[in-house]
């Protein structure tokens, strides 16, 4: 993924009315885009035809340095007045960037997301989101209180609160940055079923839940980013903190869907291991399931990673009967 050491660009603290104003100039030009890995993102970049942008995607898609002739009027003006682009003589960079799910556009961190404090947006976070989806497709009780761990830009509770327009929707993080583009993204989506807490896992938020879901951070990062740094043993600290959390937290009939990476040491999925236990000790039914055997093959060359074979994206799910 990015290096640490790369230029960190911190997420804007600005009138939330200009953010929503923003994403809603960009909406009517049309304007889709479907952000990749870091990875993917830094080679794609480093083409020699990609130095500048050319137009409004590869502005706050690819966050490349422009011109500003090249937006129109209306767009810049937005990105100018919320505060959402650096000027460094004629050329401009891009503070944020806008991805496409379901329908909506969402706010998150510009490239590179380096930031100790970077709201995370990519692949992983579609893939999140589709799974949630596909459980409440099959859910055959109504959600009245759902909750999103570590939300980020919001995204997953943001489908919730969509598809159950009458549910208690919480959105939760740690990172005061994750919460403001959540609030701007649930706003921009017209929910209004949403509420936002500043807490660590569900330590601010009081009662029960019937859905509890989360993408929280599960690699082993030099940096310690909050998007990133799963902790505990091979990253798993937080995704293990998650499934602590729900099981006490459930609701009778209510249900956690966790989506996260495993670090697959010979042959033996350790956080399968271990976040089953938990489950069975708590009354819990669980199914589990690798969504993807094997991601972020590029962080096996980290010596932390010495022992594992695999990366795999793992989907949990765990229901109180």
């Amino acid at each position: 993924m990015d290096a640490v050491t790369a230029q960190a660009i911190p997420f804007p603290n600005t009138d939330p009315d200009s953010l929503a104003s923003l994403v809603r100039a960009v909406r009517e030009t049309g304007y889709s885009f479907t952000t990749v890995t870091p990875a993917t993102h830094a080679h794609v970049n480093a083409r020699p035809q990609n130095a500048r942008a050319r137009n409004l995607r590869d502005v706050l898609g690819w966050s490349r340095p422009f011109s500003p002739e090249i937006l129109p009027e209306v767009v810049l003006t937005a990105l100018e007045r919320a505060g959402a682009v650096s000027a460094q003589g004629d050329v401009r960079t891009p503070n944020v960037r806008l991805s496409s799910l379901d329908g909506e556009l969402f706010l998150h961190s510009a490239y590179p997301p380096s930031a100790a404090d970077a709201v995370f947006f990519g692949p992983d976070t579609l893939r999140f989101a589709a799974a949630v989806v596909a459980h409440l497709e099959q859910r055959e009780a109504p959600v009245r209180r759902a909750v999103d761990i570590g939300c980020g830009s919001g995204a997953a509770g943001i489908c919730i609160a969509k598809r159950a327009p009458d549910a208690e929707v919480a959105l939760v993080d740690i990172n005061p940055a994750a919460l403001r583009a959540a609030a701007v993204n649930a706003r921009s989506a017209g929910v209004g079923n949403v509420r936002l807490h500043r807490s660590d896992m569900l330590t601010a938020v009081e009662g029960e839940f019937d859905l509890i879901v989360s993408n929280p951070p599960f690699m082993i990062d030099r940096g310690a980013r909050a998007y990133r740094h799963g902790g505990g043993p091979l990253g798993a600290g937080l995704s293990l903190a998650v499934v602590e959390a729900a099981r006490a937290r459930l609701a009778p009939g209510g249900s956690l869907v966790l989506f996260t990476g495993s670090a697959i040491v010979e042959g033996r999925d350790p956080f399968r291991e271990a976040a089953t236990a938990l489950c069975a000790e708590a009354g819990l039914s669980w199914t589990y399931r690798e969504f993807d055997p094997d991601e972020y093959g590029e962080e096996l060359a980290d010596p932390a990673y010495g022992d594992v074979e695999r990366i795999a994206l793992v989907v949990l799910t765990a229901t109180r009967s």
